[in-house]
């Protein structure tokens, strides 16, 4: 049984049986509806993740736009000792997708060439569930399970956010309850963070300056193209004039997605001043402080550090994976729940918040992440461009079940330089009232 790592000493320390990331990649998050990826289904955005052999010495933007299957050719000729076969399991985060997306996803990773071999299952934590993905995976590895696998999330808000994540069919009863607490898990979300803001303090002068500061540093990292190495980019068939409603077949465009198309880059606070309250008329609550309703997917390939030395990879990790932590807090204001979340995770690894250099905290809402940051006492890590320093949710889209991956994908390539500190911490709120967190430890 694998023991936990406590304590920073044991925590930077290198050990055979860590947990650590062979490569974390990401399709370009981009808006529901609008963006570039409106025609993509979610499983289709996963395969172009699934190459598991794309290293982060291979950049994908080194190479053409070529089919998947292309991909995966020039990936495996450039690490031949890596077989498909070697991925032993799949966990998938999502949270709309039909069926609970098992089906397509397995087809998935099928079709872009895994045997029938490796095993794949789905998860739904909401928000959390491609963090969860990467936990249960982590954790198989970590008890010599499995010794190599993929945690990853997808999901295509476009096709699937017709309810607004709330259930059509629920037993009456229920949504009747006298336990507020469940009346309170099919509340909008929008509504929680009403709650934050009203309960807490937060204004909507302080919401919306915390909105223009997420896209002003997306837009300067997408500028300046800090995301490039970690987006996997999707070619995706539109139909022309889709707006057009003639029932004659047009052939389609087939176009290559291969940025964020959610970054205000003339983001202003008088431009979100301007903005009507989404949830309630006397709300602060704005879809300029708010995160965007997106698509995308996020996979990350890992295993046993001593299988990687002997694959001969050990040049090809990334990070260590040092644990997570969920807790539960009450769902009328589900948003705090990173506030509690971080605390327990640094508690159960033995470290203190000064230990951690950067901070991946999800932007559901502007109210919810301000509220954390405050009760957490990063104020200063935040000016210090600590706490999501190249934007969050709000600039660059939250599709549910593949944001955990996204910010791990995004934390790792933080990391790199060695600017932001040896660990870092991913955490986010999630919908019925939870919060979860993961560390991770730079190579």
């Amino acid at each position: 049984m694998a023991q936990l790592q406590k304590g920073l000493k044991n925590i930077l320390q290198k050990y055979p049986n860590d947990v650590v990331f062979l490569s974390a990649l990401r399709t370009p998050i981009t808006r529901s509806y609008k963006g570039g990826l409106r025609n993509a289904y979610p499983e289709q955005m996963l395969a172009a993740v699934r190459a598991p052999f794309q290293l982060p010495h291979l950049s994908i933007s080194l190479v053409p736009p070529l089919t998947v299957h292309q991909v995966l050719r020039a990936t495996r000729t450039h690490h031949p000792s890596l077989s498909p076969s070697s991925i032993q399991d799949v966990a998938v985060g999502t949270v709309l997708s039909e069926l609970g997306g098992s089906k397509a996803a397995r087809m998935a990773l099928n079709h872009v060439g895994y045997p029938s071999s490796t095993s794949l299952y789905t998860v739904n934590r909401a928000c959390a569930s491609s963090l969860q993905a990467i936990t249960t995976i982590a954790d198989s590895i970590a008890v010599g399970r499995i010794d190599m696998g993929i945690g990853a999330g997808m999901e295509s808000m476009t096709s699937n956010y017709g309810s607004k994540a709330v259930p059509l069919q629920l037993w009456p009863e229920m949504k009747d309850s006298e336990v507020k607490d469940a009346r309170d898990c099919i509340m909008p979300m929008g509504i929680t963070s009403e709650n934050v803001a009203e309960r807490y303090g937060i204004s909507r002068a302080d919401q919306d300056a915390f909105g223009v500061d997420s896209h002003i540093k997306a837009s300067k990292a997408q500028r300046s193209g800090l995301f490039d190495n970690e987006i996997v980019s999707v070619s995706v068939a539109n139909p022309p004039g889709e707006a057009d409603s003639s029932p004659t077949p047009q052939p389609s465009e087939t176009v290559q997605v291969s940025k964020d198309d959610s970054v205000r880059h003339n983001a202003s606070t008088e431009s979100m001043a301007k903005l009507k309250p989404v949830f309630k008329d006397t709300g602060t609550t704005t879809a300029g402080n708010s995160s965007q309703i997106s698509d995308g997917a996020a996979a990350a390939l890992m295993c046993r550090r001593s299988i990687a030395t002997s694959l001969g990879l050990s040049s090809s990790i990334v990070g260590k994976f040092a644990g997570s932590t969920v807790v539960g807090v009450a769902p009328d204001e589900m948003g705090i729940g990173p506030a509690h979340a971080i605390p327990a995770l640094l508690e159960s690894m033995g470290i203190s918040k000064e230990d951690v250099g950067v901070w991946e905290i999800n932007e559901a809402f502007a109210s919810q992440a301000l509220y954390c940051i405050r009760k957490l006492g990063l104020e200063a890590a935040m000016e210090k461009g600590r706490v999501n320093p190249r934007g969050g949710a709000i600039a660059l889209g939250h599709p549910l079940g593949a944001t955990g991956a996204r910010m791990v994908s995004t934390i790792l390539a933080e990391m790199e330089g060695g600017g932001m500190g040896e660990v870092g911490v991913v955490s986010m709120c999630v919908g019925t009232g939870m919060g979860m967190a993961g560390l991770v430890v730079r190579e």
